[in-house]
């Protein structure tokens, strides 16, 4: 594989204000999408496949912010673009603490998912303009400070929610208003890497960008394997919380199976940081995680206790935590400088697509045929992307272009 390098800047954002913004706001989120299924469907009434309509356009919303956010970020100074994003979010989660009803509910979390994936397609461009750390640990960090917020956020939830769902959403709203200060003040050095980057014309008209068909055909393969993964996982944090409770498994139980996937996530994240040779490839970690996913579902066919139920989230966790962050990492160093905005917020938005189908068709396939069945099409469905990405990658790997 060859290697290009990019244009050098004087100044860059500094990583421990975008580590605090990432802990900030997915602590704040970890109090919202917990307990959505749950709430709507045993507080509000909402069946399961109308909760996966919800859900639907929450990841909808978050995959066309996501596109255009990415896309703005390489055209615009991206400054205000999140500081915006970030205050917007917590207009809408106060909004949603004074109007928590059916089908208020659904109008909250649509415009919840635009501002989350508009802030997060920015957060992931801003972070490949840091140059003093390896674009691997920087994602590596990111991902361990969002999932320290969400041990948190999530130990917290499943009791708070007895106390009042109305104070998660208050606190939340609270918390994206600390960390759009946060952003106000500290991420300013954003302005002046894109001024650099416009004095120096190193930004391009994209149709002008022409990325090799290895590094193409390898994004597009990482972005339809990350969709899919996606898909399936979203059934985690939507239908499976109603499967779990129906165990008469309590809901601070079912919320403490994050507490753990966090856990497991940020120790996992620590052992890699500390050994970073672990995986020789970033794409031994992708096949990795799909391998962890696929046994995952598994092991839920089987599960009938908290044990059982703790046991798939710790296989789980074990793929997501090797996989999800260097997804980025690896289309960041597929990607030249012009494009990363729009390549980074591509990752969001195949995540988003999966989101946004994963809960609907989980609901349906569940309502339909029930929830064994589609644990089975579930673990099939996630090794058959092994099947396809390997070759291809076997395939393509020698006309690689790295961009560093």
């Amino acid at each position: 594989m060859k290697t290009a390098h990019g244009a050098s800047q004087v100044k860059e954002v500094n990583i421990h204000s975008l580590l605090l913004g990432e802990l900030i706001t997915w602590l704040g989120s970890s109090f919202i999408w917990p307990l959505t299924s749950v709430y709507l469907n045993k507080e509000l009434h909402v069946s399961l496949a109308m909760i996966g309509v919800v859900l639907f356009f929450n990841c909808m919303a978050n995959m066309f912010g996501s596109m255009i956010a990415g896309r703005l970020y390489d055209r615009m100074n991206p400054y205000p673009l999140v500081v915006a994003g970030l205050f917007l979010d917590a207009v809408v989660l106060f909004l949603l603490a004074l109007f928590p009803g059916w089908p208020e509910y659904w109008l909250w979390l649509t415009l919840a998912g635009f501002f989350a994936g508009w802030d997060g397609a920015l957060i992931n461009s801003m972070a490949t303009s840091i140059k003093k750390i390896p674009s691997k640990k920087v994602f590596n960090l990111i991902y361990f400070a969002q999932n320290i917020g969400v041990v948190t956020g999530t130990l917290a939830v499943g009791y708070l929610y007895d106390f009042s769902v109305i104070f998660l959403f208050v606190l939340a709203a609270i918390l994206y208003l600390l960390a759009t200060i946060n952003a106000a003040i500290n991420y300013r050095p954003i302005i002046a890497y894109h001024k650099e980057l416009l004095k120096n014309k190193v930004k391009k008209e994209k149709k002008k960008v022409k990325l090799p068909k290895a590094n193409v055909l390898m994004n597009y393969g990482l972005f339809i394997t990350l969709g899919i993964t996606w898909l399936m996982y979203m059934n985690w944090e939507s239908n499976l919380s109603v499967y779990i409770v129906s165990f008469n498994i309590p809901f601070h139980m079912y919320s403490l199976l994050w507490t753990v996937n966090a856990l497991i996530i940020v120790i996992i994240q620590a052992v890699l940081a500390r050994f970073e040779h672990i995986f020789k490839t970033t794409f031994q970690q992708v096949v990795f995680v799909i391998l962890m996913f696929s046994l995952s579902f598994v092991t839920l066919i089987f599960a009938r206790d908290f044990s059982h139920f703790l046991l798939s989230m710790v296989i789980l966790t074990f793929g997501e935590a090797t996989a999800f962050p260097a997804i980025p990492s690896y289309v960041n160093d597929l990607t030249p400088i012009e494009v990363k905005g729009e390549y980074q917020g591509l990752t969001i938005v195949a995540s988003s697509a999966g989101r946004a189908i994963g809960p609907l068709i989980g609901g349906l396939i569940i309502d339909r045929f029930s929830y064994i069945p589609f644990f089975i099409f579930a673990a099939i469905i996630i090794f058959l992307c092994l099947m396809i990405l390997v070759p291809m990658h076997t395939r393509v790997k020698p006309k690689i272009k790295l961009f560093k």
